[in-house]
């Protein structure tokens, strides 16, 4: 198996128990001994078994066990009762959104949101010599909203205001330069949500639904608050840090939804009518997640190594986890 960080018992009638002190799972129609050492933690979806020895096992080796649902959401989680990893992890997470350290980590989130718009529109200004100006336009104003939020410097609360004021401004020019780049059919004016107002707005919104399920999820495997933002405070119940950083990985369904439109994949027959708006339906939103999903599945450079884009966000919460407790 090389190795396992996180083990994943998720077919039907799979089984995970413990044997000869390591554990022994029936996977597909594949069994296999694992050893404690090599296991952070086990995610078992619904319609596999796990005994009870094999979870008091990993309580004991503190490896969290994460429940998902048949969509692959958490549910629930089993940790160790003593004062563990997770719990020392959502404490800092509270202190720290009060330090500068908080600031600098969540400053960090949109300064790398806003390159990402940037490197976007210099990508798509490549191919597109008689657009050049217009875009260099959007660019500098960009470039100029990053060296403000750059030059920033204080506590959070004294400066989320101007941080959110500066991503506003720096995503009005991210969307206004896409959208001047659709044909006449399919241009829009600006961000719309809950309606989309128009056809780019509907598959934006539906697949920032789809990345948001897969940060919290990463949030909750790496033993983050979902619910502890600091960008975003924790008001109504909203899971705030999920928005603090879903900021970072928007750009991934950007690019999917305006690769769509750019490759003339989209057909009107994806929307329907509904008051005040749009709504992507059932075929939409089919070529929309494989879209998606085909986008998770490529694979860039992170950290030195070719990682699928899909496991970067992990990956990312992982290390936000790691540097609160000071690893």
């Amino acid at each position: 198996m090389g190795d396992v960080t996180q083990l994943v018992i998720n077919t039907h009638g799979s089984f995970i128990k413990k044997q000869n002190n390591c554990f022994l799972v029936k996977n597909e129609d594949k069994v296999f001994e694992v050893s404690e050492k090599k296991v952070e933690s086990i995610l078992i979806t619904t319609s596999a078994t796990i005994t009870t020895d094999a979870i008091k096992f990993a309580v004991e080796n503190n490896i969290d066990i994460v429940f998902l649902d048949n969509f692959g959401d958490p549910y629930g989680r089993v940790w160790h009762s003593k004062l563990g990893s997770t719990t020392y992890i959502r404490r800092r997470q509270l202190q720290i959104s009060e330090e500068s350290e908080g600031f600098r980590l969540a400053k960090g989130w949109v300064e790398q949101k806003v390159e990402n718009q940037i490197l976007f529109l210099k990508d798509l200004k490549k191919n597109r010599p008689e657009q050049k100006d217009e875009l260099d336009d959007y660019i500098a104003g960009m470039e100029e909203m990053k060296a403000q939020l750059e030059a920033l410097d204080g506590t959070l609360d004294e400066m989320r205001g101007k941080i959110m004021g500066l991503e506003g401004m720096a995503s009005r020019n991210h969307f206004g330069a896409l959208s001047f780049l659709l044909p006449d059919k399919w241009k829009f004016d600006g961000r719309s949500r809950n309606p989309a107002k128009d056809e780019f707005n509907c598959l934006l919104n539906y697949g920032y639904g789809v990345l948001y399920s897969r940060v919290e999820k990463a949030c909750i495997i790496a033993g983050l608050d979902p619910y502890v933002g600091f960008n975003h405070t924790d008001d109504y119940n909203k899971k705030s840090f999920v928005f603090d950083l879903i900021e970072m990985y928007r750009i991934h369904v950007d690019r999917t939804v305006f690769n769509l439109f750019s490759k003339k994949q989209v057909m009107d027959s994806f929307f329907d009518a509904i008051p005040n708006g749009l709504t992507l339906n059932k075929e939409g939103k089919a070529v929309l997640i494989q879209a998606v999903n085909e986008t998770f599945e490529k694979e860039i450079s992170y950290g030195g190594r070719n990682i699928k884009i899909g496991n970067t966000i992990q990956f990312d919460c992982h290390r936000i986890a790691n540097s609160l407790i000071g690893k």
